[in-house]
């Protein structure tokens, strides 16, 4: 009879270990947490400071569209080893100590071949330049802003809201001394004839079968797309 009742119990055991409903223990699974880096994430300032200079914005830019272009300071052509279409690149060229000795902003006031941009190209006007040194003053930050939720379509002008857009990130390249591809964006007539064929707006949102510019960075900020739009729907004045 113990036998029998010893046998039950056998039977009942492996019974439970078939079932495959029945779920068998797990070992935990130890994580080492030390070896996961931490997600970095840079902040954009969502109110432009007037007192402020912003690389992304401002900075970025201008020396973009003025000095990394192809054949100078592109990732391509590294002209005398300097790349100058980022960030990372651009600090090597600037001292934070001495703001006024960064090569950065010294090359800008040099003679003949070594001033950037060399001739023909535009030299960079005084408030470009100071714009350059307030920013390696305020400890050449690479810091971000819009004013994306206070952008004024209605109020929109040639001169105010076009031509200093257009000044930043694309005369550099198309101006009437060096017209890349043959296109000028340095003055009020030569802008209309682009904004009136359509290419202008489809190059700066671009949009398909036109070349995106600004080509070397991304694309416009959304609200100085719609300012030029705005410009453009309103009639394309010189205003």
């Amino acid at each position: 009879m113990k036998n029998l009742w010893v046998l039950a119990v056998l039977i009942l055991v492996f019974s439970c270990l078939n079932d495959k409903n029945i779920p068998l223990p797990v070992k935990p699974i130890s994580i080492d947490t030390t070896t996961i880096p931490p997600v970095v994430t840079t902040p954009v300032v969502t109110n432009c400071s007037p007192d402020t200079v912003y690389f992304s914005q401002t900075i970025l830019p201008l020396i973009t569209s003025n000095c990394a272009m192809s054949g100078c300071h592109d990732v391509i052509s590294r002209k005398e080893g300097v790349i100058l279409t980022d960030y990372t690149n651009i600090m090597r060229e600037v001292k934070v100590s001495s703001p006024a000795s960064s090569d950065l902003y010294k090359c800008l006031f040099a003679n003949s071949e070594e001033r950037m941009p060399p001739a023909p190209a535009t030299e960079f006007s005084s408030a470009n330049k100071g714009l350059i040194l307030k920013w390696i003053q305020q400890g050449a930050k690479n810091n971000s802003c819009s004013n994306t939720a206070t952008c004024d379509t209605v109020n929109v002008s040639f001169s105010a809201s076009v031509s200093p857009v257009l000044k930043t990130y694309c005369v550099g390249c198309h101006s009437a001394a060096s017209p890349s591809a043959g296109i000028d964006l340095s003055t009020y007539t030569a802008v209309k004839v682009y904004a009136t064929n359509g290419r202008l707006m489809g190059s700066i949102t671009h949009a398909a079968g036109y070349k995106p510019m600004p080509s070397s960075i991304s694309k416009l900020g959304a609200c100085e797309i719609n300012q030029i739009k705005a410009w453009v729907t309103k009639g394309m004045l010189n205003n």
